[in-house]
């Protein structure tokens, strides 16, 4: 293979949020020399980070090193609302769910992912606010959404999967707002402080065994007896290399034209005194997904950062995977609208945190897992799920790359590739419209 040039490095618009509230992490470990080792994963996310645990469980006697080209919890994985779900989330549908046959694997293979990060989290002692089993809710505030929510409500039940239907009283008591008509609640899903779960896996991942550097991006790749990875100021070279990269498999030249590059947006309050958690009332932590696909998922946390309210909505077309800060700030005054609307009592609450963060899709649904070529394996497209579906990529990849089968490898390895986009500007056209529309139909749920 002649030397792949890395296109683009990875540029996140605005201030990870989650990341900002925590304690400053230990300086971060470089990569400043020429190192070897057995494995080599690019990418600290969750398909990176459950990459290496999984070669640390096949190969423990071998040497793995971890590049991210920024701090982990600054990238993607640490710009998610933090919902780890198991049941059919197909961005792409307007009520979710799918054909039965195909969700019944997508749920067993969310469940997968979910198991092996609750693994993960048992095992480096990660707190109930990092990772927690607590389900998740589908809120519904129109009658229309209340509608889409009872017909998934039937298709779980069809599906044999639990679920409880929630009153207009039921989410008062959850939220403390009145906003929410109905809801739906499925207790299979976890709920994470993103950069907290990815920072104390990666804490718990270091070894003499596993070698973890940040800001050292990788600028170039090539074959020769193994695989070189040049960074910025170092070089790893390693037989074998798993790319967690998700939408930034297109900058290593791979799969162009079959990704689907989108960025969502988020904001974050500052941390509420305790006047205004008595006015809001509700539960102390609690987190809902929109009835729409593109109405508003809020989460109310609480923890190191204080008791804040997360805000996240609203989908842009970016095919060179990312967006200006002046796109970040415009988009945060539909956060302040949506903020408004359901906590009135708390309208005067500012914002302190704003932040995009990249999804990467394809029109058919499916992921990029599997081999590139020898000894380079890829665990990418996670389709807007990047939790439990990043998760089990890498996972998956580290089990093909170590001769490990399994139903799930198998159900990947079957899969089709990413289809085709449209030529551009056909592409944008199409997708942005698209995403517009949706928003509009979304009406109150956004």
């Amino acid at each position: 293979m002649a030397e792949i040039k890395v296109s683009r490095l990875p540029h996140d618009p605005g201030p990870a949020g989650w990341n900002r509230i925590l304690p400053d992490p230990a300086p971060a470990q470089v990569l400043e020399d020429r190192i070897t080792a057995e494995w080599l994963v690019i990418g600290a996310g969750f398909a990176g980070l459950a990459a290496a645990r999984r070669l640390s469980e096949h190969c423990p006697g071998d040497k793995i090193v971890v590049l991210d080209a920024t701090r982990i919890g600054d990238g993607p994985a640490g710009r998610n609302s933090g919902f780890m779900i198991d049941l059919p989330h197909d961005l792409s549908s307007d009520t979710y769910g799918g054909d039965l046959e195909a969700d019944l694997a997508q749920i067993a293979d969310n469940r997968t992912g979910i198991t092996f990060a609750a693994e993960m989290a048992a095992d480096f002692g990660l707190s109930e606010e990092a990772f927690s089993l607590a389900g998740k809710t589908n809120a519904a505030a129109t009658p229309k959404g209340l509608d889409v929510t009872k017909h998934y409500a039937a298709h779980l039940k069809r599906l044999g999967e639990d679920h409880e239907v929630l009153s207009s009283e039921d989410m008062r008591q959850m939220t403390g707002t009145d906003y929410y008509i109905g809801g739906l609640f499925t207790p299979g899903a976890a709920m994470i402080q993103p950069a907290l779960f990815v920072r104390g896996v990666a804490n718990g991942l270091r070894s003499n065994r596993i070698q973890i550097f940040e800001n050292s991006p990788v600028v170039s790749l090539k074959h020769e007896s193994n695989w070189i990875a040049e960074t910025t100021s170092g070089r790893v070279t390693a037989p074998n290399v798993i790319l967690a990269v998700n939408g930034h498999l297109n900058s290593f030249g791979f799969a162009k034209r079959r990704l689907v590059h989108v960025l969502t947006y988020a904001s974050m309050t500052r941390a509420l005194s305790g006047d205004e958690i008595k006015t809001l009332g509700g539960r102390a932590t609690w987190g809902v997904t929109s009835a729409d696909p593109m109405g508003t998922s809020v989460r109310r946390i609480s923890g190191l950062g204080g008791d804040r309210i997360v805000i996240r909505n609203t989908f842009t077309y970016e095919p060179s995977l990312t967006a200006g800060d002046d796109k970040v700030d415009t988009i945060g005054r539909s956060h302040d609208k949506s903020f408004k609307a359901r906590f009135p009592a708390l309208a005067h609450v500012a914002m302190e945190h704003r932040w995009g963060g990249r999804l990467c899709l394809s029109r058919n649904n499916v992921q990029k897992i599997g081999r590139l070529d020898d000894g380079l394996y890829s665990a990418c497209c996670q389709n807007g799920l990047g939790t439990a579906k990043g998760t089990l990529a890498g996972r998956l990849a580290a089990d093909l790359a170590t001769g490990v089968s399994s139903a799930s490898l198998d159900r990947a390895l079957s899969a089709p590739p990413p289809a085709a986009l449209p030529p551009e500007p056909i592409a944008k056209i199409g997708a942005s419209a698209r995403i517009a529309l949706g928003q509009i139909r979304a009406g109150r749920e956004r």
